[in-house]
């Protein structure tokens, strides 16, 4: 039996699948390689290029590979630009998930562990916020993972799929062996973009709304380093395996950093003084958002090893400098 790993070539895809190939699986990767890279990929891993809304390959995948798990990573994941062309966002993350469920179910695939967003919660009424608060996405970004996890819990209620959503916070850091991590050409992500900035590959940082209602009047996050969050993953799937009940679960630490802090606890780590812009708001941003994770904890037994906001900063500064000397 395998396990199948949408967007494998990605960056946190690609970790999971370093992960599950640590722990002996046997592993099929498909991406379609639009922000992944084939060196992201272990070579003890199969790699097929395609996409995830190709329902005939997936078909073909689950059956040829004797699929038994599905995680299911692909997706886009800008907000702002889902704003822009909600469409694609709509296609690409709700209607291609709707897709591989199908083929899982038709399938005859156990599991199904699904990568949701803290995006569905919106701009939460208190904070921490926790899984059965309600849900309010600012973005459709936020909406089409939302409508995923209301298909998905649909077709367990009809078909008997098992399955796990897990919300994600803010994902940073690196692989600690320094095998994978952010590679994404022009990424949006406050650390990465901070860390190109104090390596001299941006001019600048910008900083998008000064006036937010929090301390420092910056957005504050919940950051996760991804390897926790990719050991959560692996906690899902076993506790699908022994006969778990489906489960939805926020992935945070339960504590929150403003952009200004993150800046400075880059500045600090690297030792650079880069420049940081002001800017407006962003649409589709909420003020703060921070997870109640004790849920993964108390079912998953999930236990993180790397909360710490300097070790995810350095990490992610000893990928960006490894990655300056890969030629891509």
């Amino acid at each position: 039996m395998s396990i199948l790993v949408t967007g494998g070539a990605g960056y946190i895809g690609s970790h999971m699948v370093h992960a599950l190939v640590d722990a002996g699986e046997r592993v099929v990767v498909l991406d379609d390689l639009s922000t992944g890279f084939r060196f992201a990929v272990p070579p003890e891993a199969a790699l097929v290029v395609g996409d995830t809304g190709d329902a005939a390959l997936v078909s073909r995948l689950i059956a040829e590979h004797g699929i038994e798990a599905i995680v299911h990573f692909a997706a886009s994941i800008v907000v702002p630009e889902s704003v822009a062309d909600p469409l694609r966002y709509y296609r690409n993350n709700t209607a291609n998930s709707r897709s591989m469920i199908d083929c899982a179910v038709t399938g005859g695939v156990k599991h199904f562990v699904f990568s949701s967003t803290a995006a569905v919660y919106g701009n939460p009424a208190r904070v921490p916020v926790a899984e059965d608060d309600p849900l309010a996405p600012m973005s459709p970004y936020g909406s089409s993972k939302l409508m995923t996890e209301i298909m998905l819990r649909d077709a367990t209620a009809a078909h008997g799929l098992g399955h796990v959503i897990l919300r994600y916070f803010n994902v940073a850091g690196a692989d600690p062996l320094m095998r994978t991590g952010q590679s994404t050409r022009n990424a949006t992500h406050l650390i990465k973009v901070a860390v190109e900035a104090a390596l001299g590959l941006r001019g600048k940082i910008d900083v998008f709304g000064t006036d937010y209602p929090t301390p420092d009047g910056t957005c504050v996050r919940d950051y996760i380093h991804v390897s926790d969050l990719v050991a959560a993953h692996a906690d899902a799937l076993r506790h699908l395996r022994s006969g778990g009940a489906p489960a939805t679960l926020n992935c945070g630490y339960g504590r929150g950093f403003s952009v200004l802090e993150v800046i400075e606890t880059v500045k600090r780590v690297s030792g650079v003084d880069f420049r940081v812009d002001l800017a407006p708001r962003r649409p589709g941003d909420p003020a703060a958002i921070v997870a109640a994770c004790d849920r993964a904890r108390e079912i998953l037994g999930w236990q993180p090893r790397w909360d710490d906001l300097d070790t995810i900063v350095r990490h992610a500064l000893d990928w960006q400098r490894k990655l300056g000397t890969m030629n891509l």
